[in-house]
């Protein structure tokens, strides 16, 4: 029978992981929060009184995706066909919190794992060399839990940030990357575009980037972009901090950049970006990098930039440069995220004031 865990199983599932994996197992802890606190499903096949496998699969606020994130079947229960079956009530349970795809990372090694998860259609999209404790590499696959996905919406690279405040640059090194395959994105150019686009300060910590400081970093490398801000005030990220100092250091920041940015004739439209204006951007060739609220998918009240690279007529996909390692998430969680349209909409927006901005680049002409 298969059932969702509770802390009864908890003897019982750390038992199984020593029998099962000689590394990367899960703890009690780590067993105690998927099923108390993490945004998961633990489901555990029982057969009397023995725990004979489990499977952890994980779910990410805000976008469709799931992701399986450990499974395990007693050596003594091999072969009876429990992958399998734990395999299809994940998959249903992936579909019952509206997710539209599965993925997962299994060892390279495994090839019995492989050809099952084969024979459930799940189809191989990338290596991550040394993922596991004992430098094994690790095989990504991946799902469609509906009909159709859209069969190409990745021509824009992926670059993981390096820094907890590069989120912006890290965006547009994808976005200038996808309109020139010369462009090397690289921990130097990160931090170089950083330094030219940053508004010093933030809630906490060193300051992340504002649009406008992102836009003429594009325009000196030989792109086309223009600015979206929602409404009438051109000020950005002043409400997170409390100092008046640094709101003063922010606004002087901001009126230099914008100063600069009519130097240099870059249009500013103090108006809302819509998915469909988005979309059409898109389209017509042009990459857009949209500030959103990070609440929605780390419950963090931070702005957080992504890269837009696809869409279909439910969804919008993107690329997060942030890999949440802490949370157990992997580069698999974050490249081509598929969200709803509608919850988009929603969180790509900052802030008390729900501020919104966006930029589109594209080559120039």
């Amino acid at each position: 029978m298969i059932r969702t865990a509770t802390l009864d199983d908890l003897d019982a599932l750390l038992a199984l992981e020593i029998r099962c994996f000689d590394s990367d197992r899960l703890s009690r802890r780590s067993f105690r929060r998927m099923i108390t606190k993490a945004k998961s499903e633990l489901l555990v096949d029982v057969e009397g009184n023995q725990l004979r496998a489990y499977a952890l699969v994980l779910f990410h606020a805000g976008t469709p995706m799931a992701r399986l994130y450990s499974v395990a079947v007693d050596p003594d229960a091999r072969g009876l066909g429990l992958g399998r079956t734990l395999m299809q009530a994940v998959e249903k349970a992936a579909l019952e919190r509206d997710c539209i795809a599965l993925r997962l990372e299994v060892r390279r090694d495994n090839s019995a794992a492989l050809k099952l998860y084969a024979q459930l259609g799940y189809r191989q999209f990338g290596i991550e060399e040394d993922y596991y404790e004992d430098h094994m590499d690790a095989v990504r696959m991946e799902k469609s839990l509906v009909p159709r996905l859209p069969n190409d919406i990745a021509r824009v690279p992926y670059y993981e940030q390096t820094l907890d405040f590069t989120c912006g640059p890290a965006s547009l090194l994808m976005a200038m990357r996808a309109l020139d395959d010369t462009l090397s994105p690289d921990r130097k150019l990160e931090l170089r575009l950083w330094r030219e686009a940053t508004t010093i300060y933030m809630a906490s910590g060193l300051g992340g980037c504002g649009p406008y400081g992102l836009a003429l970093a594009a325009h000196h490398r030989g792109f086309e972009v223009e600015v979206w801000v929602d409404g009438t005030e051109t000020e950005l990220f002043v409400d997170s901090v409390r100092s008046e100092d640094k709101k003063e250091v922010i606004r002087l920041v901001q009126e230099d950049l914008l100063g600069e940015m009519r130097e240099h004739g870059i249009p500013l439209h103090q108006e809302t970006l819509s998915i469909d204006d988005l979309q059409r951007a898109f389209e017509d060739g042009g990459i857009p990098v949209v500030l959103i609220s990070s609440w929605r998918i780390y419950a963090r009240r931070s702005p957080h930039w992504v890269v837009v690279t696809g869409f279909d007529e439910r969804f919008i996909y993107v690329h997060d440069p942030f890999v949440d390692t802490e949370e157990g998430k992997a580069r698999v969680d974050c490249i081509n995220i598929p969200i709803l349209k509608k919850e988009f909409a929603g969180m790509a927006r900052y802030g008390k004031r729900s501020q919104r901005a966006a930029i589109v680049i594209r080559r120039r002409t």
